[in-house]
């Protein structure tokens, strides 16, 4: 791997919100995720869970229920009364209803996907119809006092059961009146609190689970209005619930951070009698469980301590591969810091500010591995703040240091930067070109006169930065075919001849600087790009998906390279492709032309092309491993792949120059003393 000075950041004090519900597309494609923020996530379930489409949040939009409907269409509602529907290839919100009943608690669409009923703080449930462009509202049902906290359909669409506090009533849909109320604290004796009915679901069978504050799950017959079976699973709330397709498994979220599996078994061998089994317990979480969902091979839920957890379902594995790895996502798949290398500043984005660092800096040498003091500390440099209540989309710092941008749903800032030893100071470019916004991704040339904004439609702005403090807008870039969906990735050539754009439809459409055309388009491949990059020599593109290939195109010829070729014929180590942490960053030491410098949220790998590839027969070793070996047997494990795993969780790293990285980590620990304290447990010996 060869040795680097490695500035290792631990200053960047990012604390991911938390998971406040989940929604499985109903042809299990995609999971959507909401956090308490009110950004909006897309997994791609297909390209191995990529988080592949990002809304960020509104302080006026706190989302409270998700789900989709008429197919691939996403629908949100909070506590601000509104109804949203998102528009996931302009990754914005498309349209907003008043729901006309204060406050949203709870949102469900009906199998068909047609009609959605919410629940309101008046106590009132409503219909709206889904319609091409929008929804309608169609009509009210009964209204009782109390908020409805949980709605669920009758798979035939004709019932809809609503759980509230202490209650919970079943509604029928074609007469709109009450046909049942349930009081589920009923069989408690001497009840001194109310109980809450935090969520519901209503099966074909007529069954009707719910999951309350005194850490049931109950089923019950609602046309008889009793109550079939009691489990006790949590001394605290159960928070969420979540049933499969086939309503043989149930899922469920508790305050502790607990997760349960319930499955309906036969009460004894080749009995048609059945019963609801709790079978699986889970602690994968440390606070509460605030949404689960249940897709046909894995149990999902999300958390108040940001991390979203798939658990397969072994029994639903005919093979090891991607389904079988138990995955815990806390970080976004994309990156949230930028370097200015030759000035040696990092930028940090948070949902509603930028910080500017400057790394500290050591005149020590020593061995490896050891800490060497540093003469200079870093420096915060200076905190940007977003006016109004949207969240940053994107920023950028230039490579010299001299720019900074930033995007919001609405607004584009541009701001120059001047840093000359100890002094600093930093102004507003008042007037800035009208794009059409917002940026979805910001990428200054590498000699830091261009700046590259990706937007709408697959379309690729070029501003002109001028001197001392201006731009101006030069071409926009759109691909030949077009393309409804916006840009995520771009790369730019040292060269300044070319700029690379990915889309949400993941085609790459290769851009002349110089011709300002159109140069060619990357074959189509079928997984998510997570990570692309120019070679600052060769001007070959490599390109990361999300199964973990790498593949290496030359823009010049127009086509993969002969490395490529090999790779796609040898194979990649099977140990490299069944990693769940997809390429977030890629990067080039122009010393040393064969080397590729990639990273994801768990380790950080120099790829040497001169190295043969490993055969799956090879350990795939940690650098610290490999470092114990006699030299001999070392010779013998040497192959391409370089990776280092001592830096976790790995958000960016970085080449400052051809002997130095920065690595900026987050800690999971660092961020979860900042979280409310969880639930206490007692535990058995303390």
């Amino acid at each position: 791997m060869g040795e680097f000075e490695v500035h290792r950041v631990r200053f960047f004090g990012l604390v991911p919100a938390g998971v406040r519900c989940l929604a499985c597309a109903p042809r299990g494609g995609r999971l959507a995720l909401a956090r308490t923020n009110g950004a909006i996530e897309v997994y791609n379930l297909a390209a191995n869970y990529f988080q592949e489409k990002v809304i960020p949040g509104h302080d006026a939009r706190a989302v409270e229920a998700l789900c989709w409907a008429a197919g691939e269409r996403l629908f949100g509602a909070g506590l601000s009364g509104d109804i949203l529907e998102y528009d996931l290839a302009r990754l914005r919100v498309a349209h907003s209803v008043d729901g006309g009943g204060g406050p949203i608690w709870s949102m469900a669409a009906n199998s068909s996907g047609t009609q959605l009923a919410i629940g309101c703080e008046d106590g009132s449930v409503k219909l709206f119809q889904v319609v091409p462009g929008g929804i309608q509202f169609e009509r009210n049902l009964d209204r009782r006092k109390g908020r409805v906290l949980c709605l669920s359909w009758h798979p035939s669409g004709s019932h809809i059961a609503a759980g509230s506090i202490d209650v919970f009533r079943v509604l029928d849909v074609s007469s709109g009146q009450t046909v049942q109320r349930i009081m589920v604290n009923y069989h408690v004796q001497k009840v001194k609190r109310e109980c809450i009915v935090w969520s519901i679901a209503f099966l074909s069978s007529g069954t009707v689970v719910t999951s309350d504050s005194f850490g049931r799950v109950q089923f019950w017959d609602w046309e008889r209005g009793t109550l079939l079976e009691s489990h006790t699973v949590s001394t605290s709330s159960v928070l969420s619930l979540a049933v499969s397709e086939k309503e043989d498994s149930i899922v469920v979220g508790t305050s502790t951070g607990a997760t349960y599996q319930f499955q309906l078994l036969p009460v004894k061998m080749g009995s048609l009698e059945k019963r609801w089994v709790r079978t699986k317990p889970f602690q994968h979480h440390t606070h509460d469980v605030r949404a689960v969902a249940h897709s046909s091979t894995a149990l999902i839920s999300g958390g108040l301590d940001a991390q979203l957890v798939i658990r397969p379902l072994m029994e639903k594995m005919h093979k090891k591969g991607y389904d079988a790895v138990l995955r815990k996502f806390t970080f976004p798949h994309r990156r949230l810091v930028s370097c200015a290398r030759k000035a040696r500043l990092l930028l940090f984005q948070f949902s509603q500010h930028l910080e500017l660092w400057r790394l500290g800096s050591t005149e020590e040498t020593g061995k490896d591995g050891e800490v060497l003091p540093l003469c200079r500390m870093p420096e915060h440099l200076v905190q940007l703040k977003s006016k109004g209540p949207e969240h940053i989309y994107c920023s950028c710092v230039s490579p010299c240091g001299s720019w900074v941008a930033y995007s919001t749903a609405s607004r584009f800032h541009l701001y120059r930067v001047q840093c000359e030893g100890d002094s600093f100071s930093i102004q507003k470019v008042p007037k800035v070109p009208k794009l059409l916004l917002p940026a979805y991704q910001l990428q200054f040339s590498c000699n830091s006169k261009r700046l590259f904004v990706a937007s709408a439609q697959g379309s690729v702005h070029v501003l002109q930065l001028l001197e001392p403090g201006g731009c101006k807008h030069l071409h926009t870039f759109q691909p030949p075919s077009g393309s409804p969906e916006a840009v995520y990735l771009l790369a730019s050539s040292s060269d300044g001849h070319w700029v690379a754009a990915v889309g949400g439809d993941w085609a790459i459409h290769i851009y002349n600087l110089k011709t300002f055309k159109h140069h060619c388009t990357v074959p189509t491949y079928s997984c998510a790009v997570t990570a692309v990059a120019i070679h600052p020599l060769t001007n070959n593109l490599v390109i990361a998906y999300s199964d973990q290939q790498l593949f290496e195109f030359s823009i010049p010829e127009k086509q993969y390279t002969a490395w490529s070729r090999m790779v796609q014929n040898y194979g990649l180590h099977k140990v490299w492709l069944e990693r769940d942490s997809p390429i977030t960053h890629i990067t080039f030491n122009p010393k040393k032309p064969s080397h590729i410098l990639l990273h994801d949220t768990y380790m950080f790998c120099v790829l040497d092309k001169s190295l043969p590839l490993p055969d799956n027969s090879d350990l795939l070793m940690n650098q610290s491993t490999l470092k114990q070996l006699p030299e001999t047997a070392r010779q013998r494990q040497l192959h391409a792949f370089k990776i280092c795993k001592k830096f976790q969780p790995l958000l960016f790293a970085d080449l400052l120059d051809e002997n130095c990285l920065v690595m900026v980590e987050r800690p999971i620990m660092d961020y979860k003393t900042q979280l409310p304290l969880p639930i206490q447990q007692k535990k058995f010996g303390t």
